[in-house]
């Protein structure tokens, strides 16, 4: 939520600029987001700046508060039509009250320079300064974040009514039916369909790495990638990972897949990633590595790659539409 004021400071500046370093004049108090502000503005500066060659502005929380952020904007005003200057402008967020150590006001020691403010935007003797707040305000019926992706995740770690276990590779996973089914039309026709799995307390799967099932189950309970199984993920493991995703339709996921594929390929591995964009229907990065296939100096490396081999022989179509994006 937000809340917002505004208060166009005008000052004597025929007056003012004759002021000790360290005065000021503040505005009137005004609203913004339920609490009261002021600006104040010393017109040769501040005891902290050191010097009196700037004009200064603060912005100060009127109000008893605590822990109020706000977003201070402060503009001088062209002395013809009134127009916020671009040059002469600025902008904080800050936590009101701030430490005493630093008083009881945030803003812009060096505003503008005093020299630029007789030049440019004294009018008859006075100065105006636009000063606007915007206050982000706590909502008390803010809505917390969900953590069912937390609590899906612990009921797979306890294995608290498990009524499937999936045997991949010699290692045993212990599953609920019912939250497969959920996230893949693929386990919903294996397990509540007609087929034979439907019955079955144990299902034993071919042709899958155990690190990719596992990684799929995770991400199927929780909607999240373990963050502590990709730190050491290899481009190959996130193929295997791919493959998976694609047996079971899990869209989400390949997609991520796509991603940290990409994210990690090399002429070492674009020949090899591209055939997995070709064999699991992705055409972004399909076309991603072709064009990285593209820059001469890739290909020349690429080419001489195992993967480039491989991608040869397994998609001849592929290799010759690659070659004529090349110019070979």
């Amino acid at each position: 939520m937000w809340g917002s004021g505004f208060v166009e400071f005008k000052t004597d500046y025929a007056q003012t600029k004759h002021l000790a370093v360290g005065a000021f004049v503040n505005s009137d108090d005004f609203a913004a987001g339920g609490n009261m502000w002021r600006v104040s503005c010393y017109p040769r500066g501040t005891k902290i700046d050191g010097n009196n060659d700037y004009l200064s502005v603060f912005l100060e929380l009127v109000s008893k508060s605590k822990n109020v952020k706000a977003i201070f904007d402060a503009f001088v005003m062209s002395r013809d039509g009134g127009i916020p200057s671009a040059c002469h402008s600025g902008r904080c967020v800050q936590v009101y009250p701030p430490p005493p150590e630093v008083s009881n006001k945030w803003g812009f020691h060096r505003f503008v320079k005093r020299s630029d403010i007789e030049l440019l935007y004294v009018a008859n003797g006075w100065i105006t300064i636009a000063c606007g707040v915007i206050v982000v305000q706590n909502d008390p019926f803010a809505m917390p974040p969900s953590d069912i992706g937390k609590h899906l995740g612990d009921l797979l770690d306890c294995k608290v009514g498990t009524d499937v276990l999936f045997i991949v590779g010699g290692e045993s996973f212990p599953a609920h039916r019912a939250v497969l089914a959920a996230c893949s039309p693929v386990f919903k026709a294996e397990l509540f369909g007609s087929m034979e799995e439907a019955t079955m307390p144990s299902i034993t799967l071919q042709d899958i790495e155990p690190t990719a099932f596992k990684i799929m189950l995770r991400f199927m309970y929780t909607d999240a990638l373990p963050d502590n199984e990709l730190r050491d993920c290899t481009i190959e493991m996130m193929q295997h990972l791919l493959a998976t995703a694609d047996r079971y339709a899990l869209d989400r996921l390949k997609h991520i897949c796509a991603i940290k594929l990409w994210e990690n390929v090399s002429v070492d591995t674009v020949a090899s990633v591209l055939a997995s964009a070709k064999a699991y229907n992705i055409p972004k990065l399909k076309s991603k590595c072709m064009d990285f296939f593209a820059m001469e100096k890739n290909f020349k490396a690429a080419a001489f790659t195992d993967g480039f081999a491989v991608l040869l022989q397994k998609f001849p179509v592929l290799a010759a539409e690659l070659r004529r994006k090349v110019g070979i």
